[in-house]
């Protein structure tokens, strides 16, 4: 039989729908035995402890929990669970206080988290680094250090306990194209789109002109070649050697150097002075 139904026969035992016999007197029912041997008057509602069993003359007998102590469900425990203690010193404060029915919450102080799954302790909120931000949902919970690593499209360039990720600065919203992408702790660089097409065609400029300077140098050389050429062979004809001197011919007025004595010694006598010699000669 399960819970549902007991609960249900249980329900009907109370309201009297199945009547005592009269000889059995103060004693239960055989209905009421029977539940009683299941267990069903035990601890029959939440925040109550068992003071003592059913027997076959009398029923369960539950008390509900002293003060600082709780029963979330029914139970044969004849004792409540007490409240867990949020230790000031550990760090921890209440975040619910508890009841008959609900332990005590704790949570640690705010600028701390739980250093581990059971959170007994806290430690200190370090800075998140670069590439992290600071996430306020994961501060209040105080479970986990709140820091997250920046999703895609979000950036945090900063060592802070309070600054979240930011996303990335878009380009297209302020009239600019995207220079640099962004990472997890760096934005987007922009730059004006008129840059962009300059930083383009400077480049492509540079190579044509680069290009054309090459092919006039080119076609330049070439052709002094080619003019040369012509000359070489104008100069190579058969039957002329420009190295072979041509002979002087002798200039016809030109007079012979005549030889003279003079004391003796024979003198070089240029032209025209031969009657001169003579003179001083015959003096």
């Amino acid at each position: 039989m399960n819970r549902l139904g007991l609960l249900g026969l249980l329900c009907a035992a109370l309201l009297g729908v199945v009547p005592c016999q009269e000889e059995q007197g103060q004693a239960l029912t055989k209905f009421a035995w029977v539940m009683c041997l299941t267990g069903a008057f035990l601890s029959l509602r939440d925040g109550e402890k068992l003071v003592s069993e059913c027997n076959k003359t009398e029923d369960s007998v539950c008390t509900r929990c002293e003060s600082g102590h709780y029963q979330p469900s029914w139970t044969k425990e004849k004792h409540c669970a007490p409240h867990d203690i949020c230790e000031g010193n550990a760090g921890l404060i209440v975040k619910t206080q508890g009841d008959a029915t609900h332990n005590t919450v704790c949570q640690c102080r705010a600028g701390t988290h739980c250093s581990d799954i059971s959170c007994q302790t806290c430690v200190e909120n370090q800075p998140c680094q670069l590439g992290f931000g600071f996430v306020a949902a994961k501060a209040m919970d105080r479970m986990s250090s709140p820091c997250e690593p920046c999703a895609e499209g979000t950036f945090s360039n900063v060592s802070s306990k309070t600054e979240p990720c930011h996303p990335w600065t878009s380009c297209e919203e302020k009239g600019l194209v995207m220079k640099v992408k962004g990472t997890n702790s760096s934005d987007v660089i922009c730059e004006s789109s008129r840059r962009s097409s300059l930083s383009v065609l400077i480049p492509i400029t540079a190579a044509v002109v680069t290009c054309l300077v090459g092919v006039c140098i080119y076609c330049l050389v070439h052709t002094d070649s080619r003019r040369r050429v012509p000359k070489e062979i104008e100069a190579g004809e058969p039957g002329e050697n420009p190295d072979t001197q041509q002979p002087m011919e002798q200039d016809e007025n030109v007079l012979p150097v005549q030889e003279t004595l003079l004391r003796g010694q024979p003198v070089a006598q240029e032209d025209g002075k031969e009657s001169r010699i003579s003179e001083q000669e015959m003096l």
